[in-house]
């Protein structure tokens, strides 16, 4: 999210939503919990990777609510890094260059790291028998689910429409039998 002020000069000046919660912080040391959140995905998974544990170092220093239990364990799960200690013997053998997507890597990289795709990682999309998870194609699902939601609401929009209709005829015959 990026909000564009404007400034006496009539300059535009771009900030990041998560720059405005971290001058937040800085100056009142509070934020909202959806904030500290997004502050955390921004930094270490979403765009900079900045290592969880200088985030979590900041917020401790910064928040009067500081809890140490809670902001180390909010910071470890918003960075996913437990989620990647846990999965990584997967890719342990992988260049680093295929680590978060192995399924690019050629089939002889696959062999030599013991990763090959669709036998011991899934292939994108697809569910493994033995583990029944499955990586997801961000651009792909993203686009899919945009796709169902638009019917979704597209379905949902036609049947308001009837009931708007019915409703409107409703009221029209109850005023009618008023008149007579």
């Amino acid at each position: 999210i990026t909000i564009y002020m404007e400034r006496e000069t009539k300059e535009k000046l771009l900030i990041s939503m998560d720059t405005i919660c971290c001058l937040k912080l800085k100056k009142w040391g509070w934020m909202h919990h959806l904030a500290r959140h997004s502050v955390a995905c921004f930094l270490t998974r979403g765009d900079l990777f900045i290592h969880w544990e200088k985030g979590r170092d900041v917020f401790e220093r910064l928040l009067i609510d500081s809890d140490w239990a809670i902001n180390n364990g909010n910071w470890l799960w918003l960075s996913c890094s437990a989620f990647f200690y846990q999965a990584i013997w997967f890719v342990t053998d992988m260049p680093n260059e295929y680590i978060y997507e192995p399924w690019t890597a050629p089939l002889s990289i696959q062999k030599k790291a013991n990763c090959i795709v669709g036998k011991e990682y899934p292939r994108p999309g697809h569910i493994l028998s033995l583990d029944n998870f499955a990586v997801v194609v961000h651009d792909k699902a993203s686009k899919e689910c945009r796709k169902k939601m638009g019917e979704a609401y597209a379905k949902v929009g036609s049947v308001e429409e009837e009931d708007n209709i019915a409703a409107s005829e409703s009221t029209a015959m109850q005023k009618r039998k008023r008149r007579t």
